[in-house]
C-alpha cells in the first residue's frame, strides 16, 4: 500500500446515511460450486428487494472479469485477488446503504473470511449464503459446458474437478440446491433477514412468488 495517502472520512456517518435512505447496508455473499444455482437465486433476490423499494445490486463472478478483474486468471493467487477486490467493492456498496449481492464461487475459506472481516471491522452486516450441491449433480446440470471441458483437460484449475472448494463451516444460510427451488431459496434468505432485523421487509404470503 502507498504511504503518501490520507483517509478522508465522509461528512455523514453510516447511521445518518441509513436514516436518510431508510435502509441499512449489508452484503449477502453467495458461494458454491459452478452450476449450484447461486447466481439464479441472487438474481431473484435482487428483483424482490428492488420491487420492495430497497436498493440492491448484484455483483456477478463472470461479469466482473470482463472489466474490473479482466487482468486476473484462475490460479490460487489470482482467485485470492479476485475475491479481495470484490470484497472491497461490496463493502463500498454496503457502506452506501445498498444491499450488495455477490455471486462468486469463492472457493477458499480464508478469502471469504477476509470479506467478512472487512465488513465486521466497519460495523456492516455480512451474510454468507452457501448454495450447496454435490459436484456430481452440478456436472449433470453443467449449463455452460465447463465441467465437460474441465474433465477433458481443456480448462485447468477448475473448482470441484482440478481445484478445491472449501465448504463454509459457519454460513448463516445453507440452501440445498437439489432440494430447494429458487423461490424457496429466496424466501429462506428473506426469512433470515427479517428475523435478524437486518431489513424491513414486506411479508411474503404463503404460496406467493418471491419476485
Amino acid at each position: 500500500m502507498a504511504t503518501n495517502i490520507t483517509w478522508h472520512p465522509h461528512s455523514l456517518t453510516h447511521s445518518e446515511r441509513s436514516t436518510l435512505r431508510s435502509q441499512p447496508g449489508l452484503t449477502i455473499w453467495f458461494t458454491g460450486l459452478s452450476a449450484s444455482g447461486k447466481s439464479t437465486i441472487a438474481t431473484a433476490l435482487e428483483q424482490h428487494l428492488l420491487h420492495s423499494s430497497l436498493s440492491a445490486y448484484r455483483l456477478d463472478g463472470d461479469n466482473v472479469r470482463f472489466g474490473l478483474n479482466r487482468d486476473l486468471g484462475f490460479s490460487e493467487t489470482d482467485r485470492n485477488e479476485n475475491i479481495r477486490r470484490i470484497a472491497e467493492v461490496a463493502l463500498l456498496f454496503a457502506d452506501s446503504c445498498t444491499v450488495a449481492l455477490t455471486s462468486f464461487i469463492s472457493p477458499y475459506r480464508k478469502d471469504r473470511e477476509l470479506a467478512r472481516k472487512l465488513h465486521e471491522d466497519r460495523g456492516l452486516a455480512f451474510v454468507e449464503v452457501y448454495v450447496q450441491i454435490a459436484v456430481e449433480e452440478a456436472e449433470k446440470r453443467d449449463p455452460k459446458g465447463l465441467y465437460k471441458k474441465a474433465r477433458a483437460g481443456e480448462i485447468k484449475e477448475f473448482t470441484g474437478v482440478s481445484a478445491p472448494y472449501e465448504e463454509p463451516e459457519n454460513a448463516e444460510i445453507v440452501i440445498r440446491s437439489g432440494e430447494t427451488g429458487v423461490e424457496e431459496g429466496v424466501k429462506q434468505i428473506l426469512k433470515y433477514l427479517d428475523e435478524k432485523g437486518l431489513l424491513k421487509l414486506q411479508k411474503i404470503a404463503e404460496g406467493q412468488k418471491a419476485e
